[in-house]
């Protein structure tokens, strides 16, 4: 049983998704305005459903708000459907975007290929043998599934986390962005492997954040992403 938050200030809609995830054995909450998602956010659901449009705080504030301290995936669910719109909500820390009207089969396979995908990295995260890796200034504790740039504890989402761990633990191999989505984002994933440049531009700017100028990930143009040995 997964623990669902649903953010979104259409109450019929949110009775429809929260009895058919229930009926699917999943805990869920329910937040119907934007202040109040922030505050049961606190509650580390494992996936967060938001919509954009709702008041006192719409979704990109709550998931500015959120995205330091809740590391699982969220779901975009929303009306506005222009391309600005989707790359502004992957680009704060979205794991995926949806457009109303929507069918409901297609979202209820989506929050599971979520949840799968994150309990398959918490299991092959287990697997490893080494339980730190370091590049210079940046380590990253594979054990704790954390990542430090000096003594500065980097706070990157889950999917942000198995970029960084999975390119560093094949550092100097190139993978093209396909290779990473499939490999992250799993084979039953119906998604754009061009998230994974998002994903990547955010790392980027968060290890800046963080103290450091050096270019741990690598462009190959016209073939993908590498990690440097440091």
């Amino acid at each position: 049983m997964s623990r669902i938050l649903i953010i979104d200030d259409e109450k019929e809609l949110v009775m429809l998704l929260a009895d058919e995830l229930k009926a699917v054995g999943h805990e869920v909450l329910s937040a119907y305005d934007g202040e109040t998602g922030i505050k049961l956010a606190r509650k580390q659901p494992d996936l967060i459903i938001l919509d954009i449009m709702m008041p006192k705080a719409d979704g990109f504030e709550v998931c500015n708000a959120i995205r330091d301290d809740v590391l699982c995936p969220i779901i975009f669910l929303s009306a506005r459907q222009s391309e600005a719109d989707k790359i502004k909500g992957l680009n704060i820390g979205g794991d995926d975007y949806i457009v109303k009207p929507f069918g409901l089969k297609e979202l209820m396979a989506k929050i599971e290929a979520n949840l799968r995908r994150e309990k398959r990295s918490q299991y092959i995260n287990a697997e490893h043998k080494r339980n730190k890796l370091y590049f210079g200034e940046l380590s990253i504790n594979i054990k704790e599934c954390t990542v430090k740039i000096g003594s500065n504890d980097l706070l990157l989402t889950r999917l942000e986390y198995n970029i960084v761990e999975f390119l560093a633990l094949h550092a100097g191999q190139i993978f093209s962005r396909e290779q990473i989505y499939e490999k992250i984002w799993g084979y039953d994933s119906d998604g754009d492997s061009s998230t994974v440049v998002e994903h990547i531009k955010k790392i980027r700017a968060k290890f800046i954040e963080g103290g450091s100028n050096t270019e741990y990930i690598s462009t190959v143009w016209g073939i993908g992403y590498k990690w440097n040995r440091i």
